[in-house]
């Protein structure tokens, strides 16, 4: 027998000593230490210098914006809208956010979520102060979407058929977003959509983001080259479509179904040398898995709902959903045809139902604007600002969209491999530009061409600023490429920058209405009978179209500046010969208007003044209310007047 070996005394051997498989003998557990154990180590993390200049400028812009809203002279706007108003802080602030985001960049590739605040931090600096300082709707024109989301809801019915006033006959055979506006309005149990509209931009943007990271991923690996991306588009999008209005839902709409197809619908066989590293960009993602025709059927099954949503909603974005769809299918990755059918006959099946009268008067159309390159392209009715905000706001306009082109260009020449790899998005972002030569869409086509371009040549910009990272062996090409990305991305940044405050706010002093204008307007609309004719310069003011299935609405000088000079020569007989007999007519002339129709060019310098001073001086027109943001006129014919 072999003797007894004694059992070991774990009792003073040290935990880690023990073997795995024996229990410890138990233990009373420790007193519980008083000190935080990982809030020092926690500190000095934060505190590291890569993380300090991440998250401090952060913090640091987020308070010196909101120091600096309070001191931002709104009601006191001159040439220059809010660009003289903003303090320095607000600037500053500005200034901050880009140096953070620049340094989060380096932490991308690890922690995407410090540039992904950062862009969520700038689009709120850029767009929220309306927001926050306003006390009535931003841009007066939106208004109009809060009386049709009030007629919805008070009426409860829809007619596509019926003749209104002011265009407003599409809202309602347009009227998607109107009814989800309307529930948002029952929902949230407030008075009108006007209560929340002045914050849809900051929704709007926040919802796009995540669709343009599902975008861009799909062609890139570099987040950097991502969230640079993000960063461009907020600054380039200036042109002032995410408000309140169907165009911005819409657009929200349309890019997720391209995102949606150009990660789901890649056929079998059809990515070649493009799943090949050594071929690609270093930056370049590998063409996502391919998709059997069960799975693609399944997909535009799922899409259908969104196309739906996208062609109840608004007019013209269809048309470029089907445009950039049929764009696709010039690749062999994405070459559908049953989407691009699907998508057609949705559109084609809403505008011959319930859009019939708009598509039919829009078709009658084509005859006169097909092929006229230069009237389509046009901004606007007069196409001519005048005033120092409006030329700076109009300068920067082109300014901006000549530097995203220009530095989009500069990728496709150097980043060959990716652009290669991302044609696709390329292509979806020219489908829109044939449109110029179909149609002018009431002055806005170049806007609208240049919003549908955006989100691909934001990308192609961001790829010319931000070089692959280790893509380089030569050292001469290496200090090029670094060179770009400390000192020319920075320096583009701070320009676009630069851009996009005079393109947004520089016409500010015709977007925001005192009150008190708002209340003349309504007051004056609402002691108006049934059936009269309400006439004004332009449609841009507050509560123009209130009460717009009750009564008329003339906006008498929306036309060619040559137009209205002959008006002015005899401004009440003009109005006088187009009022029909009988109808009651009240003109009305506000602080607003005036402003917009000298800034867009509508009227020659004075001629608001001279317009108001001899409609008050007619016999054919008197005075029911005259007040300093505008004056009331009631239309009184005198028998020598109306031919009676």
């Amino acid at each position: 027998m072999q003797p007894r070996v004694p059992a070991p005394d774990f009792g003073t051997r040290p935990a880690e000593d023990r073997p795995e498989t024996e229990d410890p003998a138990p233990t009373h557990p420790p007193p519980p230490d008083p000190r935080p154990r990982r809030a020092l180590p926690r500190l000095r993390h934060l505190l590291r210098p890569q993380l300090l200049f991440t998250w401090l400028p952060l913090l640091a812009g987020a308070a010196l914006w909101t120091y600096s809203l309070p001191r931002t002279g709104f009601r006191s706007m001159g040439d220059y809208g809010l660009l003289d108003r903003f303090p320095g802080t607000f600037y500053a602030a500005l200034l901050l956010l880009t140096c953070g985001f620049l340094a989060a960049l380096r932490r991308a590739g690890t922690a995407p979520w410090w540039p992904a605040g950062y862009c969520v931090a700038l689009l709120v600096a850029l767009k929220a102060p309306p927001a926050v300082l306003y006390d009535s709707v931003r841009y007066p024109w939106a208004s109009k979407h809060d009386a049709v989301v009030n007629q919805f809801l008070l009426n409860g019915e829809l007619r596509p058929n019926g003749a209104l006033s002011g265009n407003m006959s599409a809202y309602d055979q347009w009227p998607g977003f109107f009814t989800l506006v309307g529930g948002l309005v029952r929902a949230f149990g407030v008075d009108g959509a006007a209560v929340f509209l002045n914050w849809a931009p900051i929704v709007l943007g926040v919802l796009m983001m995540p669709v343009l990271v599902l975008l861009y991923r799909t062609f890139t690996e570099d987040w950097r080259l991502v969230w640079t991306a993000v960063w461009i588009f907020q600054l380039a999008n200036w042109v002032g479509q995410d408000y309140l209005a169907p165009q911005g839902f819409a657009y929200l709409l349309h890019l997720a179904v391209i995102a949606v197809v150009l990660r789901h619908f890649v056929l079998p066989g059809s990515a070649g040398r493009l799943r090949d590293r050594s071929f690609l960009d270093p930056a370049s993602a590998a063409v996502p898995p391919p998709t059997g025709t069960r799975q693609r059927a399944a997909g535009v099954a799922v899409l259908a709902p969104l196309i739906l949503a996208v062609n109840a909603s608004h007019q013209l974005t269809p048309v470029m959903l089907c445009v950039s769809l049929f764009a696709l299918t010039l690749t062999r990755r994405y070459r559908n045809y049953g989407l691009l059918a699907v998508a057609a006959l949705i559109m084609l099946a809403w505008d011959l139902t319930m859009g019939r009268p708009l598509f039919l008067e829009t078709l009658g159309t084509l005859r006169d604007s097909l092929g006229r390159l230069t009237q389509n392209s046009r901004a606007g009715y007069a196409g001519q600002l005048t005033g120092p905000g409006p030329e700076l706001a109009g300068l920067a306009n082109v300014s901006m969209v000549l530097a995203v082109a220009a530095l989009a260009g500069v990728a496709l020449l150097l980043r060959r491999r990716l652009v290669r790899a991302a044609l696709p998005l390329l292509l979806v972002s020219l489908a829109p530009v044939p449109l110029f030569v179909v149609n002018d869409y009431g002055g806005e086509m170049l806007f609208r061409v240049y919003l549908f371009g955006l989100p691909g040549a934001a990308f192609f910009a961001a790829a010319a600023l931000v070089p692959a990272a280790g893509g380089a062996r030569r050292p001469l090409r290496r200090r090029a490429r670094a060179l770009t990305l400390h000192c020319a991305l920075p320096v583009t940044l701070l320009v676009l920058l630069a851009g996009f405050l005079p393109s947004y706010y520089g016409k500010e002093k015709m977007y925001y209405t005192p009150p008190a204008e708002t209340a003349l307007v309504t007051r004056t609309i609402d002691r108006a009978p049934e059936g009269a004719l309400i006439l004004a310069t332009t449609g841009s003011f507050p509560q123009a179209l209130h009460r717009y299935d009750q009564v008329g609405h003339w906006f008498f000088a929306e036309q060619e500046l040559p137009e209205n000079e002959r008006m002015l020569a005899d401004p009440a007989r003009h109005l006088s010969d187009g009022i029909p007999p009988g109808t009651d007519a009240y003109v009305i002339l506000t602080r607003t208007q005036d402003i917009y129709a000298a800034g867009e060019g509508l009227l020659p310098p004075g001629g608001f003044d001279t317009l108001r001073s001899r409609l008050t001086t007619s016999p054919l027109f008197r005075v029911v209310e005259d007040h300093p943001y505008g004056t009331v006129l009631e239309y009184r014919p005198t028998p020598e007047g109306d031919g009676t």
